[in-house]
């Protein structure tokens, strides 16, 4: 063989298994059908829009808050060319970086579709039409993810549009229409809310990021409404949209089943995304697609149905997520070079990057709640720290989750200043088993963020939170 292993994508997942495997001595080579490295992740996803949520935070700030801070501006206005030229360079930075981590770990790197001729050989189609054949011992499965469409709503990408469109912009909308208040949705449309557009946001269930705990969403719900004016149109069953010259028109059914029409300059479809295995010939080396013909099943140790073929990532079961693929990738590499490597499932931190930020770690209140597990509650808001009130970002809390008996924590759930950040310290707590009485006796500077999660933890061990 020529390679130890062939990895197919070059997302979080894809390059991070493959610097690995490199590292681990294996010779490694990757694939990828466009030309720049970083998958949706750096390319359409994860970096552009964060780099356009620190914009446009920046913006809304200058706007409704700089003057209370006693900073005055006038003229204010948005350079929608310029907000984007900067995501554009972010992202050209971060893609730069993950050719040179290539070069640096003598990674092979073939541009092109992968697909299986047999389960060690697999043919890269170029381009131009020509065609390579690379062998392997091992190959990694990482093609990621692609937005979903829905049947009976065709996206144009002109005024009916997804995540991909939505990150570029030539100007400021008057009016959009989100369709999913999941987590791309809201971030998406908090951008836009922040720069000045009316948001309406219209969802299917019954609450906002209804995956997460139920608290963050109704949390999130009220800061959205009351600092960008967003609203959110909730148990609605969206039925069509069409365009019409510079208007789209998007129809619903609300809780009643009546019939809800909405117009707006632009809609975005976000009603989440579909693992992506177009093109890689599964069907020839004998894998068949489940959950409903989408995802590529696998064993505990990732491993598909034909042995030396590993998939990870947004293809397989699970939450789709970066860092979750990232973890993965390591998982399998380490895996091939003998080493008894583990993924704790129940660990993996979710979160929003609207503002306030979203974050949570293991179980929910409604999760523990039907599996008949006792718990304790600590809670402490943002409006009780002082951090939080001399940087004017006093909305959210922290929630810790603990169990009755053992006093272990079981969930840490928070909406406030930088939870983006501070979800690791729960992290590393629940990664080590800590009870909340650790994470209480463990001393945080002051003034911080962090001192939230100190005082919920006091909150969940016999309700001793010093500053509420």
């Amino acid at each position: 063989m020529q390679y130890d292993v062939v990895v197919i994508g070059s997302g979080p997942g894809g390059y991070v298994g493959a610097i690995r495997c490199a590292q681990l001595g294996l010779k490694t080579a990757i694939v990828e059908k466009y030309k720049t490295y970083g998958g949706t992740c750096l390319n359409v996803g994860c970096i552009p829009s964060k780099a356009l949520l620190d914009s446009s935070e920046h913006y809304h700030n200058a706007a409704h808050t700089f003057a209370t801070h006693g900073i005055n501006l006038k003229d204010l206005k948005v350079d929608m060319k310029q907000m984007i030229a900067r995501k554009d360079d972010v992202v050209a930075q971060n893609t730069a970086g993950i050719t040179y981590l290539f070069k640096k770990n003598k990674i092979d790197a073939f541009e092109g579709v992968g697909s299986f001729e047999d389960k060690n050989t697999i043919v890269v189609t170029k381009t131009d039409g020509t065609t390579e054949k690379i062998t392997a011992k091992n190959v990694i499965i990482a093609t990621g993810s692609k937005p979903t469409a829905l049947p009976f709503l065709p996206i144009d990408k002109k005024r009916i549009i997804t995540s991909t469109e939505a990150l570029n912009l030539k100007e400021v909308p008057k009016t959009m229409v989100v369709i999913g208040g999941g987590v791309i949705g809201l971030e998406l449309g908090s951008v836009y809310a922040r720069l000045g557009t009316k948001v309406t946001v219209v969802e299917f269930a019954g609450s906002i990021i209804s995956t997460m705990d139920g608290g963050l969403g109704k949390e999130l719900q009220r800061v959205l409404k009351k600092t960008l004016g967003m609203e959110f149109l909730l148990n609605h069953k969206v039925t069509g949209a069409a365009t019409k010259g510079k208007t789209v028109t998007v129809t619903a059914d609300n809780a009643k089943g009546e019939p809800v029409k909405l117009e707006a300059d632009y809609c975005i479809v976000a009603v989440g995304r579909t693992a992506y295995t177009e093109g890689l010939g599964l069907e020839k080396i004998g894998i068949t697609l489940d959950e409903r013909g989408k995802k590529v099943p696998v064993n505990d140790h990732l491993e598909t149905t034909v042995p030396g073929v590993y998939a990870i990532g947004d293809v397989v079961k699970g939450a789709m997520l970066a860092h979750k693929a990232e973890e993965e990738g390591v998982y399998v590499a380490e895996h091939i070079a003998g080493q008894k490597p583990h993924i704790n499932y129940n660990l993996i931190p979710g979160v929003v990057y609207t503002w306030p930020e979203v974050a949570s770690v293991g179980q929910t209140e409604e999760q523990l709640k039907t599996a008949g597990v006792k718990y304790k509650v600590g809670s402490f808001p943002f409006k009780a720290s002082g951090r939080a009130k001399a940087s004017m970002d006093t909305d959210g809390f922290v929630k810790v989750l603990a169990d009755e008996q053992t006093d272990e924590i079981l969930g840490v759930h928070m909406i406030g200043p930088r939870a983006a950040d501070m979800i690791a310290e729960a992290v590393v707590a629940m990664e080590f088993r800590a009870a909340a009485e650790d994470v209480a006796r463990i001393c945080h500077a002051h003034p911080t963020f962090t001192e939230a999660m100190k005082e919920a933890a006091l909150g969940a061990t016999a309700n001793r939170a010093i500053h509420i």
